[in-house]
């Protein structure tokens, strides 16, 4: 059977989630003029104030039972390929793959940190909203079935390719205790960390809230609803 690009397979699997799950509310991925699907783009700025104002404030859920092995990731994509590399592909420039789907080639930016990357090694695929948050936040509730949409989510905002020294400094830890280094993305963590977490009905802390709020004060779009 010969190679299919894991850009095909992205544009896929987003068609075939539209006709066999039944989705979350808000836009997929957009498509380049070249067919390539992009980062998808998180609710504007006075959209996400609306959303964080309709999410639950609660206390962190115990993290008894929490395991990463409780969200199964990455997923097969078909073709060798998994979700990570679908989207080392996605958010790479020049990226080339080898023959197991491996992303051999390719620059990769991070936005966290403003750090160029020209090493897949180099480079993570971080869950926007941790893993060990959304169990505290109440993906503890949830079937296995949903916290593995959870964890391959390619249709929102929720994966992204960063270096592997910012992801692994910001770890499990919400807005309030670790921002990206790059202020000048304040604005898109915050709208993309509320967009994801009332798309999933996951809960904030009251000094979470704060910190995106304050963070959402940064957009350009100054006009609260």
């Amino acid at each position: 059977m010969p190679f299919t690009s894991p850009r095909r397979l992205a544009e896929a699997a987003l068609a075939l989630s539209a006709v066999l799950v039944v989705p979350l509310t808000g836009s997929p991925a957009s498509a380049s003029p070249a067919g390539q699907v992009e980062l998808p783009e998180p609710s504007p700025a006075s959209v996400a104030r609306v959303e964080l104002a309709e999410m639950a404030v609660d206390q962190p859920h115990a993290m008894t039972g929490y395991s990463r092995a409780r969200f199964p990731h990455w997923i097969d994509q078909g073709e060798l390929c998994s979700t990570r590399e679908v989207v080392l592909e996605r958010d790479g420039k020049d990226v080339s793959q080898d023959e197991q789907c491996r992303a051999v080639t390719g620059t990769w930016h991070s936005q966290y940190d403003g750090k160029t990357l020209t090493s897949a090694g180099a480079v993570d695929i971080d869950h926007l909203v941790p893993l060990a948050n959304a169990w505290r936040s109440g993906a503890d509730a949830w079937s296995a079935a949903k916290r593995r949409e959870f964890a391959n989510d390619l249709t929102n905002p929720q994966l992204i390719a960063v270096s592997a020294t910012s992801n692994r400094a910001k770890g499990d830890q919400n807005p309030a205790q670790w921002k990206p280094p790059l202020r000048s993305y304040w604005c898109t963590y915050a709208r993309a960390w509320t967009d994801v977490k009332h798309r999933y009905g996951l809960a904030v802390t009251a000094p979470e809230k704060t910190a995106l709020k304050d963070m959402l004060d940064t957009c350009p779009d100054l006009q609260h609803p």
